[in-house]
């Protein structure tokens, strides 16, 4: 396993949609790997392909809590296949926009199709913590941020932020 870089916003990589995973294979077994070990080190419980880098319809997620056994998923090819009409708001964060955190709304339920790491096809429901990191996860693949959730002002205020910081780092200035 290879801890990888996390691209962080302003990156226009964050906007591309994903393509669908062709074949399962060992490459792609191996991105799994080191996609989870990278959410782990960084820490997080949720990262898509295209948050390092890799415009492939895949995600990991670990929504266990802190004194439970890791419980790694492996999200191949996800498509989200119901919704919810009830809604619920959680405080969302993302790996690729670091230390910011804002209330998001979105359905409490939701059923999701996939392949796991093998290439066997899933069909499952979430909801509660599970159905918002999909969901989050799942945005990703289709170039979307949680910051598009917000209203305008708070979104370019962010992405104002993130480009002056992007600027600093390149420059050498801290």
């Amino acid at each position: 396993m290879t801890k990888r870089d996390i691209i962080i916003l302003p990156d226009p990589k964050l906007r591309l949609v994903s393509e669908p995973v062709a074949t399962i294979d060992d490459g792609i077994r191996q991105l799994a790997d080191d996609m989870l070990e990278t959410m782990y080190e960084a820490p997080g419980i949720g990262l898509a392909a295209i948050q390092i880098g890799i415009a492939k319809r895949m995600l990991v997620l670990d929504v266990a809590k802190e004194d439970e056994p890791k419980s790694p998923m492996v999200v191949i090819n996800p498509e989200i296949v119901f919704e919810s009409e009830e809604r619920s708001i959680y405080q969302e964060g993302c790996l690729s926009i670091p230390e910011y955190y804002e209330d998001v709304e979105r359905p409490v339920r939701i059923g999701v199709k996939f392949q796991d790491r093998e290439g066997n096809s899933h069909e499952i429901e979430a909801d509660g913590l599970l159905a918002t990191c999909l969901q989050h996860e799942i945005d990703h693949l289709n170039g979307v941020l949680f910051i598009d959730y917000l209203s305008k002002l708070k979104r370019d205020r962010i992405e104002k932020k993130f480009i002056k910081q992007a600027r600093q780092s390149k420059s050498g200035a801290a």
